[in-house]
């Protein structure tokens, strides 16, 4: 008899790992910050160690996402957690800036095969009018993962120091590897597991057939603007406080504070994706986006700041949660993992260069606010990639 999983169950065990994933990347952040004085980095490396990291989720995302097709979704879930998890305790112990690059580059590896293989898995396995709403909740337990990172940071690395927050981090990770082993795989999956399996490169051909070539095009760009965008400031955001003359606890303070806009722009998102459709919600939330990190990037009070920051917290998540519910319903079972894999591993691009253009930037002297203009108009792009090539999937079935 086929075993199947509640919805409520399947969101669960699978939005564990990606909690768990949001915190190491959200405290990541708060390491960069305290790095930059334990080690006397530069700004130069302070970009590198983000963007070694994106290096390896766009190696992950195209790797994983080919051998969910090949595989199943499941069992490259289970193995991109444990990579994942393994690496970030042991980076707890790198005793030089080598060291840590070459750790977080095969804990991107884990972070960025997991994060388009689950929400293929969950896209999978639910009905297509729940679909979308269910999607963009696993998409909220990253908010929950940034918010505990943020707690974590503020209270542990000025007392206990960044390594103890990355074993914090990797610990609770073993658990949701724990829960994984008894997840079914996909319905839709199980319905091809046993057929021929095309080549990986028929798979990563077929992206550009005349029938999906439109949508593939509209999914690179958007993934590559909204990782390049988040990257580039999200990563940034506790040393861009301190840029602007706040001191380091003060910082993470504040970021603490922006993070818990995360949560309610993800409900909403889900509340507007069944109703309004996947357009309508990615396009405004990422239009809301660009526009508050404009008044980010221009603040002059800490008020406008705390306000901008909130705002963009709130609309780039959104719009984050409704990228993950779109993607998986542009192609077919067969390479549906490979083209969510793909998009994703394309967009990492965007977040290898993201942080190393602010460290760059920092570096000659240039304004936070033209640095974050350039990321006002990048999100804008993406806006006006879904706008214009993007077709609506709301109630679609699944083949």
């Amino acid at each position: 008899m086929k075993k199947e999983i509640s919805t409520r169950r399947l969101l669960w065990v699978s939005g564990t790992g990606w909690m768990f994933d949001a915190m190491d990347v959200g405290m990541l952040s708060f390491i960069i910050a305290a790095l930059s004085v334990e080690w006397d980095l530069t700004a130069q490396q302070m970009g590198w160690i983000g963007s070694i990291q994106s290096i390896g989720m766009a190696v992950g995302a195209l790797l994983f996402g080919l051998m969910a097709d090949r595989i199943g979704r499941k069992n490259v879930f289970i193995i991109t957690l444990l990579l994942f998890s393994i690496g970030s305790g042991i980076s707890a112990f790198a005793t030089s800036i080598t060291i840590f690059l070459i750790l977080r580059f095969f804990i991107g590896m884990g972070l960025g095969g997991e994060l388009p293989v689950a929400s293929t898995l969950v896209s999978e396995s639910v009905p297509a009018e729940k679909r979308g709403r269910i999607v963009v909740l696993l998409e909220s337990f990253w908010a929950a993962g940034w918010l505990i990172a943020a707690v974590i940071s503020y209270f542990i690395i000025p007392k206990f120091g960044w390594q103890t927050a990355l074993l914090i981090s990797a610990t609770p990770a073993l658990y949701a590897l724990y829960l994984r082993v008894g997840l079914p795989d996909s319905p839709r999956f199980e319905t091809i597991k046993n057929k021929e399996k095309i080549s990986a490169f028929q798979s990563i051909a077929n992206l550009w057939t005349n029938e999906y070539r439109r949508r593939t095009t509209m999914l690179w760009i958007v993934w590559f603007c909204v990782v390049f965008s988040y990257y580039g400031m999200f990563l940034w955001l506790p040393s861009v406080m301190v840029l602007k003359g706040f001191s380091l606890i003060k910082s993470f303070g504040y970021v603490l504070i922006m993070t818990l806009a995360q949560l309610p722009g993800y409900f909403t998102a889900a509340w507007c994706i069944e109703r309004f459709g996947r357009k309508f919600v990615l396009a405004v939330y990422l239009i809301g986006t660009a526009i508050s990190a404009f008044l980010f990037g221009n603040a002059e009070s800490t008020a406008l700041l705390i306000t901008s920051g909130i705002l963009l917290s709130f609309f780039n998540l959104g719009a984050w949660g409704g990228l993950y519910a779109y993607t998986p319903e542009q192609y077919p079972t067969i390479i549906r993992g490979t083209g969510s894999g793909s998009a994703a591993a394309f967009g990492r691009l965007g977040g290898v260069l993201g942080p190393l253009l602010v460290g760059y930037l920092v570096a000659q002297g240039t304004p936070i606010s033209t640095i974050f203009t350039i990321f006002c108009i990048s999100v804008f792009i993406a806006a006006f990639a879904v706008i214009f090539l993007g077709k609506e999937t709301k109630n679609k079935i699944l083949v």
